[in-house]
């Protein structure tokens, strides 16, 4: 999966910290799915979604 995170946060002007708040997951955590060292569960990527206002369509791509 290819994670736009990384591009999605710069076009919102949004900090990581501030998603891992909103998201309920640590900063490193949430690092880790940024940088494609992790796939995050789930649950996790629904959150991330929900505290985007996003679908986790437009978040996370199948290569």
């Amino acid at each position: 999966m290819k994670c736009r995170l990384k591009v999605i946060l710069a076009e919102k002007g949004l900090k990581s910290k501030w998603l891992a708040e909103k998201a309920g997951i640590q900063n490193a955590t949430l690092s880790r799915i940024i940088n494609g060292k992790t796939i995050p569960t789930l649950d996790v990527a629904f959150r991330i979604a929900e505290a985007l206002g996003m679908s986790i369509h437009d978040i996370w791509e199948r290569e």
